[in-house]
């Protein structure tokens, strides 16, 4: 790890310096393009159920089903637990009791994967993330409460974080251009994600139908990882032939990626250390900028309530989050265009963002719902570009053994700070309700 003053190479010079690593020049643009559509499934399918549930968020604590009654739930129920008095139209559990559900249990994972979730092979973990995707779907679409319907939300958080640390570990054996469309991709699920759920909510499907409407997309992400991305070549330089024929090869047809040479697993303790070390100046600035953006997400998005317009307050709520997933999706396909070194001046003004919209909430300032849109627009951008730029920056700087724990490491960063504003919005949401 060179640090974060380290020398940044070009995306060619370790290919250049070693050329055995290279797939022959009639496959190498047809792997580069499989790989790349590939990791960009892989981060559109692995972030989808996760944007789902804080998209239904509102749904799941201001609506319970009765039984019996599932297919005919209204898209916009009139909640039954909210304070009709108050100006904030306050639910009794802030929607930041989704997201700690959808966030703890991939905090949990990310802090175990430096220590050991290495040793697991790559495929098992991926038939994991898929099988708890869909799980998600259908347990918070037949769930007839709010805390079986959180248990959905959980396996969806189980399945986004095992995805996350496996994929971004699996980076470290391909061309670092991966990283972009992985970015991506998960910007993509963002966007679609809450896009999708918004309009099909919007057209009159009920939420039920419309969460298992998205069944299919674990079924791709499955699809994706074994029968269209290539098998990586072996680390070693002396084996050129043999990354000739994984070059070719989809991963069901190849054990290459599950143990790999000089992988993490080699990694002595005090190596780690220092790697870590190394880190901290990209994993603090990330922190930040995820404990802001959603702190505003899920501790202030549903107290930014304008009773002036024909928005309901659900619909104001996904409207929120779609606009915010717009932005992270633009910014994380941003990096062939705009690259940022310095990664702590958008933790800088996402802290200031988060400061102008509570002192909104609090003094209720803003003339217009269209100038909320605004600000969130520029937050998921804010946010998406810390995540790509962190990640492509750390992937300039590590060394070939190194980068693989790097990654696995560095994604932490996000679940931390997202956990932390979740422990905080609940009493903030519980605090402001009880005074208006």
């Amino acid at each position: 790890m060179g640090g974060c003053a380290g020398r940044r190479l070009s995306d060619s010079e370790g290919e250049e310096a070693n050329p055995a690593l290279r797939p022959p020049p009639q496959d190498r643009q047809g792997a580069h393009w499989k790989n790349a559509v590939g990791f960009w499934l892989l981060g559109l399918c692995n972030n989808f159920s996760y944007v789902v549930m804080l998209s239904a968020a509102h749904d799941i604590l201001s609506h319970q089903r009765a039984p019996g009654n599932q297919s005919h739930v209204d898209p916009d129920p009139i909640p039954t637990s909210h304070n009709s008095s108050s100006r904030f139209d306050c639910n009794s559990v802030s929607t930041a009791a989704v997201l700690l559900a959808d966030i703890l249990p991939t905090l949990v994972i990310k802090l175990l994967a430096p220590l050991g979730l290495h040793l697991m092979p790559y495929s098992p973990r991926v038939l994991t993330s898929g099988v708890c995707a869909a799980g998600s779907f259908i347990l918070v679409a037949f769930s007839h409460s709010v805390g079986i319907s959180l248990c959905g939300v959980v396996l969806a958080s189980i399945s986004s974080g095992l995805g996350e640390v496996t994929f971004l570990s699996l980076t470290a054996f391909y061309p670092r251009a991966v990283i972009s469309w992985w970015s991506s991709g998960t910007g993509g699920a963002g966007l679609l994600g809450a896009l999708s759920y918004l309009g099909l909510t919007q057209a009159g499907l009920s939420p039920q139908h419309t969460l298992l409407s998205m069944l299919g997309v674990p079924a791709l992400l499955l699809t994706s990882y074994f029968l269209l991305l290539t098998s990586p070549g072996p680390q070693d330089p002396g084996g050129e032939g043999e990354a000739d024929t994984a070059a070719r090869q989809p991963l069901i047809n190849s054990e290459a990626p599950e143990w790999k040479p000089g992988s993490s697993s080699h990694l002595s303790l005090q190596e780690r250390w220092t790697v870590f070390k190394g880190l901290l100046c990209y994993i603090v600035p990330l922190v930040l900028v995820y404990f802001a953006e959603y702190f505003i997400n899920q501790g202030l998005f549903e107290l930014l309530f304008f009773r002036n317009t024909f928005l309901s307050h659900a619909q104001q709520y996904r409207w929120y989050q779609m606009l915010y997933q717009a932005g992270v999706f633009a910014s994380r396909s941003s990096l062939r265009c705009c690259r940022i070194r310095h990664t702590w001046a958008l933790a800088l003004l996402q802290c200031l963002n988060l400061a102008f919209l509570l002192a909104d909430v609090w003094l209720s300032f803003l003339p217009s719902i269209y100038l909320v849109f605004l600000i969130i627009l520029y937050e998921g951008l804010l946010g998406g570009a810390a995540y790509v730029n962190t990640f492509h920056n750390i992937a300039l700087e590590t060394s070939s053994e190194h980068r693989e724990f790097a990654m696995a490491t560095t994604c932490i960063s996000d679940t931390l700070g997202i956990s932390l504003s979740g422990l905080l919005a609940l009493p903030l949401h519980d605090f402001l309700c009880q005074l208006s």
